[in-house]
């Protein structure tokens, strides 16, 4: 099913009438989304391979040129270094098993590893040794983002410095990173934390090879976000005016996919305003409640035209829990009913890739469509 070509979602309503989900991808919109990534960022990309691991999206960027990747855990190694044999991974994950790094290293040749603490940067020396780069990630302060990563992981600048420095002594290579938060609104973020930055490696005073000022980089779902442009000035700017004279790394996932991917599902119930569909929270569209996204949507109409004006629906998912419902309702034609579909354009980031099989409801069908998809905004 996944080799056959598609001309439109209407095209795979028609030919599958599919009762089951059905991952759509646009493997041109994803290429051209990733050149036009390549040509405006002034460093080399790495794709964060968690963001949508498909085949069929590795393929399509690997395409465009994209041979560097963030992968965060040995199964995304593997994955990538089967596929491809000419590719760059980095084990950017800050906190990482010993098995996974003793493999990584030795079947793979993993050469870069994140560390944001003492005892990781010991556990690496001691499984890898000191032939390696060794990233320092750095928290940031929070931004103007739907998820900060800082919560989670990243040394305080001070304790950053000091990383560094204990990587050098132990005769490894060093590099810097840090993560702005996911979905950044804000292309200012970057130059504040490239300043930061900048401060670490003076502190530091030792040969640091390059800086990963990571992903973030938002879609634009249904909210107005600034264009790429404006973030890749914002980061040369800072650049320039820092004098950060070192290469620059960085880790989209959504900004290379999220328009390049749509989810269509069929309703299988509708009660009055509610429509039951056969997918939710626990398969592609966990992101959606979470962050609080309204991608666009549109009904597809099953043999029929859907007429009447617009209202909002709210969504359940298909499985048992009460909990999968979706907190933003989605507008579609008032004379939808069960059997016609909605396509959920803008899925392509943090769908598919987190999706379970829970109570028995799982998204396993994907399919390619030719051309740009509609919904692709470069």
């Amino acid at each position: 099913m996944g080799q056959e070509r598609f001309q439109s979602v209407e095209d795979v309503a028609r030919r599958l009438d599919p009762s089951y989900p059905v991952f759509c991808v646009w493997p041109e919109a994803i290429k051209a989304r990733a050149r036009a990534f390549l040509s405006g960022f002034p460093g080399t990309l790495l794709y964060a391979v968690k963001c949508n691991p498909h085949p069929f999206v590795l393929q399509a960027l690997y395409d465009a040129g994209v041979h560097h990747f963030d992968t965060a855990s040995l199964p995304e190694i593997a994955q990538v270094n089967e596929l491809f044999s000419d590719v760059h991974c980095y084990f950017n994950h800050p906190v990482k098993g010993r098995g996974a790094l003793d493999s990584a290293n030795k079947i793979y040749g993993i050469t870069d590893y994140v560390v944001d603490s003492l005892n990781e940067l010991c556990k690496v020396a001691e499984v890898v040794g000191t032939d390696i780069t060794v990233e320092v990630r750095m928290a940031t302060p929070k931004s103007q983002a739907v998820f900060n990563l800082s919560d989670k992981f990243g040394a305080t600048p001070e304790a950053a410095a000091e990383l560094l420095q204990e990587a050098a002594a132990r005769g490894m290579r060093t590099a810097l990173a840090f993560h702005v938060g996911s979905q950044c609104s804000e292309p200012d973020a970057y130059r504040v934390a490239m300043s930061l930055a900048a401060d670490v490696i003076k502190q530091a005073d030792v040969q640091v090879d390059y800086l990963d000022i990571g992903g973030g980089f938002p879609a634009a779902y249904t909210k107005e976000v600034p264009a790429l442009s404006a973030y890749f000035d914002a980061i040369t700017t800072a650049r320039t005016a820092l004098g950060l004279d070192i290469p620059l790394m960085a880790e989209p996932g959504r900004a290379l996919v999220a328009d390049g991917c749509a989810l269509l599902t069929q309703v299988h119930l509708r009660r009055g305003g509610d429509l039951y569909i056969n997918d939710g929270v626990y398969g592609c569209l966990s992101e959606i409640r979470d962050g609080a996204l309204s991608p666009p949507v549109r009904a597809v109409g099953r043999s029929r035209e859907l007429t009447e004006p617009a209202r909002p629906f709210r969504i359940f998912g298909p499985t048992c829990d009460p909990i999968d419902v979706l907190q933003t309702p989605f507008t579609l034609p008032g004379d939808i009913q069960e059997g016609d579909w909605i396509c959920i354009a803008m899925l392509g980031a943090y769908s598919l890739a987190i999706a379970s099989g829970f109570n028995g409801f799982i998204t396993d069908t994907v399919v390619k469509i030719d051309g740009q998809a509609e919904q692709a905004a470069l």
